[in-house]
């Protein structure tokens, strides 16, 4: 039996980035963290339907690659059986005793990845669903070479395998071929589908939702609900879809969400886990690092690392002592739900997104029977989907008149990264369509409240981000000041004694040169002040030294202070006259 906390481990190296097969872990010298242990749970359950939602890149698909070689009767090209026990020397599996061993090889195995069915077009991703249909009915031909089906069996068969079946057939496919292997093999068969809303998830972005809810409810009805020929289906997604709209009926079904208990520490890495692979690797004072950047998601119990992050983040982090964290998953997950709620956000919710970003905690009503259609109908909708697909951690639950009210947080500095740098790019979008005239005209003259009511009206539009640190401030302005007409930009040149925030230089030198020093206030009582003491700045280091040499004869100083959402502005003004 297996100790509490206990973890079990096959060290191989390089770090496997990006492999999703069990079997190419296995043969190459790849570090495994041992999930073996989750098969015994499986079949202790005994549940009919398995779905596992949990978010992008958190090892669904290899967990499906080794319940595969685990249980599959494989058959070889020369028709004989192979053999995978050796996949499993040493695991922990093989603690669990002969009866569960006696499961390894034993029953044919359909397995369907869906997450190719990602096109702008229905047909388009119809066929490609298609094409992983006839890979696994290719991959199990070896049926025809006996006498196990009759005629009218075997024309069914190629008909799906030689793309000549109608849309009906390949919606029954699955079901099919379950019935097929059980003639063949005399056992029934293990059905494995992996990110199975992915096709649905980019037919509701491109606008076919509907025909391909229609095909997806029709593949699994027939291999799921009504097929006397499946042992069990493990299917894997990062939603949990209402059962109205895919799984009808089906009653058979035990949901493992990130809120159930159950299996929760078989997707991504555990603290044990990551603490033995940071010792292996010899990097184990880079311990509180990866805590801050890629642990804090909470599935069930169990708390719980990036996989794919800490991964990537210890490859680099071996060969390059000076290795800084990195938003890995950023880089590979669709971030449209964070930028759809930073679109769609209004005051409240522009408010709720600075909380999460500054560390607060927000509570919402989690549903999760809900489909891609329901996304647009509230803000909280929105957060459901965030919270599921990871962008959210869950802190407490409280239950109200049967909802779930979930206290939720921002789980670590990657995910932060992820809203601030949405934010970022929205913020500069945003910014393009505000009409600045009058705020460029303001800067050319000296209208001081003119440049403050333009730059406090986008301020209060906007989502802060950054903690209003007094850099990001400093580059909100230079990107506004990048549309004056008729000046030169720079930002921390050497000018006199010290570096002035801003120049702008002046390409007639009868305009005046406009320079800007940027500070930041705790308070808004400490504006004034702080305002007064940027010009103060800009006039004991003689910010302007020099600009006389170019032929300008007007200087306008501007001292500019920001606090949260408000800004002001002073000016003050110096005229050289020729000689």
């Amino acid at each position: 039996m297996r100790k509490e906390g206990e973890v079990q481990y096959v060290m191989k190296k390089p770090l496997p980035v990006g492999i999703e097969f069990y079997k190419t872990l296995i043969d190459n010298p790849y570090y495994y963290v041992d999930k073996t242990w989750m098969i015994k749970e499986l079949l202790d359950k005994k549940v009919s339907v398995n779905l596992f939602t949990r978010p992008r890149r958190f090892g669904k698909t290899l967990v499906l690659s080794m319940l595969q070689t685990f249980f599959e009767k494989e058959i070889g090209q020369d028709g004989i059986v192979v053999d995978n026990s050796r996949y499993f020397r040493g695991m922990k599996i093989m603690e669990a005793g002969a009866a569960y061993a006696a499961h390894m090889g034993k029953y044919p195995v359909v397995f369907l990845s869906l997450k190719s069915a990602k096109q702008p077009e229905y047909e388009m991703a119809y066929q490609s669903l298609v094409d992983e249909i006839i890979k696994e009915y290719n991959r199990h031909d070896y049926i025809l070479q006996s006498d196990c089906l009759s005629e009218e069996y075997r024309e069914r068969y190629l008909a799906v395998m030689n793309r000549r079946a109608d849309a009906i057939a390949y919606a029954k496919s699955l079901a099919f071929l379950s019935e097929c292997l059980k003639r063949y093999h005399g056992a029934r068969t293990i059905i494995l589908l992996d990110e199975y809303d992915v096709p649905l998830e980019n037919a509701f972005f491109e606008g076919f939702y509907e025909k391909m809810v229609g095909f997806i409810r029709s593949l699994f009805e027939s291999a799921l609900k009504t097929n006397e020929n499946l042992e069990f289906a493990v299917v894997t997604g990062c939603l949990r879809i209402s059962k109205e709209s895919i799984f009808t009926g089906l009653n058979n079904l035990e949901i493992n969400s990130i809120l159930n208990d159950n299996f929760s520490e078989y997707f991504g890495f555990t603290q044990a886990e990551v603490n033995r692979m940071l010792d292996d690797y010899g990097i184990n004072d880079r311990r509180e690092e990866v805590r801050r950047w890629y642990d804090g998601y909470l599935f069930g119990e169990s708390e719980v690392y990036n996989p794919w992050s800490v991964i990537n983040y210890v490859k680099f982090a071996v060969t390059n002592k000076v290795a800084f964290p990195r938003p890995y998953w950023s880089n590979t997950s669709s971030n449209s739900i964070v930028r759809e709620l930073v679109e769609r956000a209004d005051a409240r919710t522009r408010g709720e997104i600075e909380s999460l970003i500054a560390g607060g905690l927000m509570e919402k009503p989690v549903h999760e029977d809900i489909t891609y259609e329901d996304i647009y109908k509230n803000q909280d909708n929105l957060w459901n989907f965030l919270f599921f697909t990871g962008y959210l951690k869950g802190v407490s639950q409280r239950f109200e008149e049967d909802t779930i009210y979930l206290t939720m947080k921002l789980p670590n500095q990657e995910v932060r990264y992820i809203y601030r740098n949405t934010i970022r790019e929205w913020f500069e979008q945003h910014q393009s369509t505000f009409d600045l005239t009058s705020f460029y005209e303001a800067v050319k003259t000296g209208d001081c409240e003119t440049m403050e009511n333009v730059i406090n009206r986008q301020l209060m539009d906007s989502i802060s981000y950054y903690d209003n640190a007094e850099n990001f401030y400093h580059g909100y302005l230079l990107g506004l000041l990048s549309g004056v007409g008729g000046y030169r930009i720079d930002s921390n040149k050497e000018r006199g004694n010290g570096r002035p925030d801003i120049l702008l230089g002046p390409v007639n030198p009868r305009l005046p040169a406009i320079l800007f020093e940027v500070k930041r206030a705790k308070k808004f009582s400490e504006m004034e002040d702080q305002c007064e003491a940027a010009l103060k700045q800009m006039e004991k280091q003689n910010y302007a030294a020099g600009l006389l040499e170019s032929g300008i004869r007007k200087v306008f100083q501007y001292g500019i202070c920001f606090c949260g959402k408000s800004c002001m502005v002073k000016v003050q003004k110096k005229e050289w006259k020729d000689e």
